[in-house]
């Protein structure tokens, strides 16, 4: 193991690392995220809900302490591997539990339903009605009269069923 430390300045402060060091901390860490990314879920990555930009945050700031040495190497990674599975786990019970899917993830908010826009969900989700017209417009519908039902997604997208 001398020459993992030697390679990766693991006994050093964080001072003393040189470019070396981080250059191949910065690349095992690189191909550790790329294996750690694929035991989370997919979805993860996509259309984010706050749960898992929680995760994203957390994984790039123990990285980041782990390549400038700020904290120790492989404690770092374990603690990554730790949070991503409990994620997944997090994610499996959010699944088959909705009522704890809904405290941990949220849920979607309708904004018109049948062409009426609903203020009152509005103002509770802070949409304005610049935001609601611009997203409207996105999805090619200019008037809420042509919505069947638009909701705010956990996502923070929002989708549209025209009439």
């Amino acid at each position: 193991m001398e020459w993992l430390d030697r390679l990766l300045g693991l006994s050093l402060k964080s001072e003393d690392l040189g470019f070396g060091h981080m250059a191949a901390r910065a690349a095992v860490m690189y191909v550790a995220m790329i294996v750690i990314v694929r035991i989370g879920k997919k979805r993860a990555l996509g259309d984010a809900t706050a749960f898992d930009v929680i995760l994203i945050i957390i994984l790039g700031s123990v990285a980041a302490r782990a390549m400038t040495g700020g904290a120790p190497f492989f404690p770092c990674l374990l603690a990554m591997i730790v949070m991503v599975v409990m994620h997944w786990a997090m994610s499996a019970i959010t699944r088959d539990a909705p009522s704890f899917g809904h405290w941990v993830k949220g849920h979607s908010t309708v904004l018109i339903r049948d062409g009426e826009v609903q203020h009152e969900a509005m103002r509770h989700e802070h949409v304005s009605r610049d935001d609601l017209a611009e997203d409207l417009r996105q999805k090619g519908v200019c008037d809420p009269s042509e919505v069947k039902e638009a909701r705010l997604e956990r996502s923070g997208t929002v989708s549209v069923i025209r009439k």
